[in-house]
């Protein structure tokens, strides 16, 4: 039988829990039935995000179309998806029927 040295390779376990999980982009989409208020009110709620980053997003949206709020794992991206989607109408707009439209996409 052959001895094993002091500097074996260790097992590695094939546990889920210690592989790294895929990321995801939470994208907000452009919309023109919210006020640049809404949006910042939202991500500042949703997202925890200063005044100052959340007006960047509230630019970049309504130049761009889309901006990426947030990149992480499923699970969250998802919860904050629907979290945008339950947000409500904006009251600043009586055209505002709802909430503003996300989506979750996988990191490239």
């Amino acid at each position: 039988m052959a001895s094993r040295s002091a500097s074996a390779v260790p097992d590695i376990e094939d546990d889920a829990s210690t592989q790294i999980q895929p990321l995801y982009h939470v994208i907000l989409l452009n919309d023109e039935d919210h006020t640049y208020d809404y949006v910042i009110e939202m991500l500042e709620k949703i997202f925890g995000f200063s005044e100052a980053t959340a007006f960047s997003h509230a630019v970049e949206v309504d130049t761009k179309g889309t901006t990426i709020l947030l990149t992480c794992e499923l699970k969250k991206a998802e919860l904050k998806r629907d979290q945008i989607h339950h947000y409500g109408a904006d009251w600043r707009l009586p055209r505002s029927l709802g909430s503003m439209a996300a989506i979750v996409e996988p990191a490239a």
